[in-house]
C-alpha cells in the first residue's frame, strides 16, 4: 500500500502531468455534454415526429448503443428523419468513442503512467553508505567489459542511463544503473561523487568536457578517466579537469601495429613477473615452423616454458605434440637472457621482419598504426576510400592508394602482392570480415591483424581469416582498469585476459596433474604466488601450497568454468 501510495505521488507530480489530467477532463466533460444532447434529441424526434413517447433513461441507452455500435435494435426509428440522426449518432460514437477516447486516455493518463512506474522501479541515488565505487557515464561498448572487470575485482559500480525505460531494464538486467542526466550536478551529488574511487567518462568529446566541469564542481580530487575520439580533444579534456584522457582510437592502432614483430626482436612482450616474462612470436619463418612443441626444443635449448599458442585467434593449450604452423604464435615464459637467446636464433636462420605492411583504412585507428609502424623503419602501404582524407594520410605511408579496397586492382595497386602482413583498420566490423575473406583469397600466405568494434564479431573474422584481432573495448576496459589498480596495461587480444585469484581450497595441497586445470576449464596456471615469491616453472608433479595465488591465463568463459568447476 505504501509503495502504491508513493508511485501515484510521483506520478502526479510529474512535470506536465496535471496539463494531461486537466486535458483528458475537458475531453470527458465534452464527451458526456455530446451523448446528453443526442438523448435530448432522441425524445424530440420520437415525441413530436414519430409520436412514441420513452423514458429519459431509455433515450440514453439508446444513444449509447448506437454510439458503441453495439445497436441491440430493440428501439429504432420509422422515420427518415430519425434514421438520418442514427447515421449522425452512429458516425460520431466511431470517432468519439472508438478513436478519440482510446487515444486521449493513452496519452494523456495510461502512458505516463507507465512511464512512472519505470522511473520508480529504477533508483535515482546510490546507498548513503556507498564509497569505493566507479561511475560510468554511460553505457557504451566498453562498459560491458569494464564491468565484468571490476566485478572479478569485486569494485563496485553505477552507470548513468538518461532514459527510464533504457535504465529500468538495465535494472532488471542486474546491472547497477542510476537514472539521471550525466551533465547534471545532481546526478553526480546523488551517487556520492565524492566518495567514488574514480569517474570514466566515456560519451562523445563535446558533451565529457562538460561532464568533467560538472563532475568538478561537486569532487575537485576524484580521479577521471576520460574517453578522447578525436586526438586534438585529449589538451581540452585534459584543461576541463580530467586526470587522464585516454585516445582510444590512437592506442587500439599502436597495439596492432606492435603485434608485427620486426627487426632483432622477434618477440613481443606481454606480461613481466619479477625477473620473468611473458612473451609471444610469430613461427613464421622461422625454424619451429612445421614442427611439434617437442621437436622444436624451446624449453630444452632455451628454458622457455610454452604455456599456449595462438592459432587463427584462439589461444589453444600447449602439448607436446602440438604442431607449429607458419600462422601460429606460441606464448611462453622465461627471462631476458633466454628471450635473448631465442631472438639471436630467429635472426641468424630465419627472415627477421616484413618487407612491407599494408594498412586499409586511414582512419585515426590506421593512421596511429602507419605512424608506429614508421618508427620501426617498415615500408608502410596504405589504401583509403575516402579521398577527402588524403591530406591527412599522404605524410604517413610510403606509398598511399586511394580507392575500395573491395575492388581487386586497387589492393593489387596498393600492395597486396608486394606485402606480408596486412592491418585492416577500418571502423566497420563487416568490411573488415569481408576484406579478411577477399586478402585470405588472393594471398594464402598472409599474415592478417584485424581491428574490430563488437566482441559478438570476434569468431566471425577469425572463421574469415584473420590471424590477430584486437577490439576497441576490451583495451578500453583493460586501460581503465590498470589506472584504477596502478598497474601496467596488458593488452592480448581474444578475450584473452591475465587474471590473478587466491587458491581455491578444493585445490590446496593437490598436484597440477590431479587438478586437470587445463583439461576441465581450459584455463592456463601461469604462476603461483607465494607471499614475494612467484614461481613460473613448475612440472605436473608440481603440489600446490596453501594459502597462494594463481596467475591465471583465461577468458571469461573459462574462468567462470575455473569457479564452477574447483569454486572461488
Amino acid at each position: 500500500m505504501k509503495f502504491l501510495v508513493s508511485q501515484v505521488t510521483y506520478f502526479l507530480n510529474r512535470r506536465g502531468m496535471r496539463r494531461n489530467i486537466t486535458g483528458l477532463g475537458k475531453y470527458l466533460i465534452f464527451l458526456v455534454s455530446v451523448i446528453f444532447t443526442y438523448t435530448i434529441v432522441f425524445h424530440f424526434i420520437m415525441l413530436y415526429i414519430e409520436d412514441r413517447e420513452y423514458s429519459w433513461f431509455s433515450g440514453f441507452y439508446w444513444t449509447l448503443t448506437v454510439m458503441t455500435t453495439l445497436g441491440f435494435g430493440d428501439i429504432t426509428f420509422e422515420s427518415d428523419i430519425g434514421r438520418i440522426f442514427s447515421v449522425l449518432v452512429l458516425l460520431s460514437g466511431v470517432i468519439l468513442l472508438l478513436i478519440m477516447l482510446p487515444f486521449t486516455f493513452i496519452q494523456s493518463f495510461y502512458a505516463p503512467w507507465l512511464e512512472a512506474q519505470l522511473d520508480t522501479r529504477c533508483p535515482r541515488k546510490v546507498p548513503e553508505e556507498t564509497q569505493g565505487h566507479v561511475i560510468i557515464c554511460q553505457y557504451d561498448t566498453i562498459a560491458p567489459n569494464l564491468i565484468e572487470k571490476l566485478n572479478l575485482e569485486e569494485i563496485p559500480y553505477f552507470v548513468i542511463e538518461t532514459d527510464s525505460a533504457k535504465a529500468a531494464e538495465m535494472f532488471h538486467e542486474g546491472i547497477s544503473v542510476i537514472q539521471g542526466d550525466v551533465e547534471n550536478l545532481a546526478t553526480y551529488q546523488k551517487m556520492n561523487v565524492n566518495d567514488a574511487r574514480m569517474v570514466f567518462v566515456n560519451c562523445e568529446d563535446t558533451v565529457n568536457s562538460n561532464i568533467i566541469l560538472t563532475i568538478r564542481e561537486a569532487a575537485a580530487e576524484i580521479p577521471i578517466v576520460a574517453i578522447a575520439d578525436n586526438e586534438d580533444s585529449v589538451d581540452i579534456l585534459e584543461l576541463s579537469g580530467a586526470t587522464h584522457v585516454l585516445a582510444l582510437k590512437v592506442l587500439l592502432g599502436e597495439s596492432l601495429a606492435s603485434r608485427i614483430s620486426v627487426g632483432e626482436s622477434r618477440t613481443n612482450v606481454i606480461r613481466s613477473f619479477d625477473d620473468w616474462q611473458v612473451i609471444e612470436f610469430p613461427v613464421r619463418d622461422t625454424v619451429f615452423a612445421g614442427k611439434t612443441l617437442v621437436e622444436s626444443n624451446l624449453r630444452k635449448d632455451f628454458g622457455i616454458n610454452i604455456v599456449g599458442i595462438w592459432k587463427r585467434g584462439i589461444l589453444q593449450a600447449a602439448k607436446p605434440d602440438s604442431v607449429l604452423t607458419e600462422s601460429s604464435i606460441p606464448v611462453g615464459i622465461g627471462t631476458n637472457e633466454q628471450i635473448n637467446q631465442l631472438n639471436k636464433l630467429i635472426e641468424k636462420n630465419g627472415n627477421t621482419g616484413t618487407e612491407s605492411v599494408l594498412i586499409i583504412g586511414g582512419g585515426k585507428v590506421g593512421r596511429a598504426a602507419g605512424r608506429a609502424l614508421k618508427e620501426k623503419d617498415l615500408n608502410v602501404l596504405m589504401i583509403e576510400a575516402n579521398k577527402k582524407l588524403r591530406r591527412k594520410i599522404e605524410d604517413i605511408p610510403d606509398r598511399l592508394t586511394i580507392g575500395d579496397a573491395a575492388d581487386r586492382y586497387v589492393l593489387e595497386q596498393g600492395g597486396l602482392k608486394e606485402s606480408s602482413l596486412v592491418i585492416l583498420s577500418t571502423n566497420q566490423d563487416a568490411v573488415n570480415i569481408y576484406l579478411s575473406i577477399y586478402c585470405r583469397r588472393l594471398n594464402p600466405d598472409l599474415l592478417i591483424v584485424s581491428r574490430i568494434t563488437h566482441d559478438r564479431n570476434l569468431e566471425a573474422i577469425h572463421r574469415a581469416g584473420a590471424n590477430f584481432v584486437l577490439s576497441y573495448a576490451p583495451i578500453g576496459a583493460e586501460l581503465v582498469m590498470s589506472i584504477l589498480l596502478g598497474r601496467e596495461p596488458v593488452i592480448l587480444g581474444g578475450r584473452v585476459e591475465f587474471i590473478r585469484l587466491k587458491l581455491p581450497e578444493s585445490l590446496s595441497g593437490k598436484t597440477l596433474a590431479e587438478c586437470k586445470i587445463g583439461l576441465l576449464t581450459g584455463v592456463t596456471v601461469l604462476g603461483v604466488v607465494t607471499g614475494e615469491e612467484t614461481i613460473i616453472k613448475f612440472s605436473p608433479e608440481f603440489r600446490f601450497p596453501k594459502d597462494c595465488d594463481v596467475e591465471l591465463l583465461a577468458t571469461s568463459d573459462q574462468l567462470k568454468s575455473f569457479e564452477d568447476t574447483f569454486g572461488e
